[in-house]
């Protein structure tokens, strides 16, 4: 597969972030609007695939297509900007300050926020016929989610918000290790069998994705979930966002960058 080793991944991880924080905004929204649009889908997918077959590994095996054809079409996710451009601040590359950093996360917010809104709304619509009739078991399926995760964790008060905010935590850390594994090689083939592993993971494992939740709340919304957007902002999306740039940064970023950038080889003796 063409394997490069750590520490020329680990170089092209900060050379990616430091492009990321100078793309012109217009390029870093239309970007990350793609991104949320095919994640969504994704999920969809996937969610299709499980009710229909019974079976929910099935649906989380192949849930990761997605995500490898967003990565090999360059769109970028919120959860991947999290773990690269902190890293172009860190290694000091010229030009690279907070408000940059910000600002790219900012900018790839809303552009994933608003592809997942864009797919929500279409997928509704798919669902009920103009809405014109109940959704089928697929529809009914993914609004259900929204109202369990969010209802779900705030019954728990603090420790509920914390449970999101841990499982954000793990699952960008599985992710991020799906946003190196499309450097790891120099192949298509290389590329998404890299990727598929930890986001395989992530999905089965029901970790929180900042991204995957802004299609699945906003479309358990528009179907008439018994929750609402204060809801959804308090009891998801702000913990997860957070856990995500927690644990992608702490667990994959910063641990692969001190280790194979800020350290140097060492001599055999």
């Amino acid at each position: 597969m063409s394997y490069l080793v750590p520490s020329e991944f680990a170089t092209k991880m900060v050379d990616s972030g430091e492009s990321k924080i100078f793309m012109s905004t217009r390029d870093t929204v239309i970007r990350a609007y793609m991104a949320g649009a095919i994640l969504a889908l994704a999920a969809v997918f996937a969610v299709t695939i499980s009710v229909q077959t019974g079976i929910f590994l099935l649906g989380a095996i192949l849930f990761p297509v997605g995500f490898c054809m967003l990565y090999l079409m360059g769109f970028d996710l919120l959860t991947g900007v999290f773990v690269l451009t902190p890293l172009a601040l860190l290694d000091k590359r010229p030009g690279v300050t907070v408000s940059g950093v910000l600002r790219n996360w900012g900018l790839v917010f809303l552009g994933n926020f608003a592809g997942a809104l864009t797919v929500a709304v279409m997928m509704a619509y798919v669902f009920t016929y103009g809405f014109n009739v109940e959704a089928d078991a697929v529809g009914k399926k993914i609004a259900g989610i929204g109202e369990a995760r969010t209802l779900g964790y705030a019954k728990y008060g603090v420790d509920g918000w914390l449970t999101i905010f841990i499982r954000g935590m793990l699952c960008n850390w599985m992710v991020s290790l799906g946003v190196v594994g499309a450097m790891i090689s120099t192949t298509v083939s290389g590329k998404v069998i890299a990727m598929w592993m930890p986001i395989f993971l992530f999905f089965f494992m029901g970790f929180e994705h900042s991204v995957v939740n802004m299609f699945l709340f906003p479309f358990g919304l528009i179907m008439g979930g018994n929750f609402s957007v204060g809801d959804y902002f308090i009891w998801n999306e702000i913990p997860t966002a957070l856990g995500n740039l927690v644990g992608g940064l702490a667990f994959t970023g910063l641990t692969l960058y001190s280790t194979h950038v800020r350290t140097a080889p060492k001599r055999n003796i």
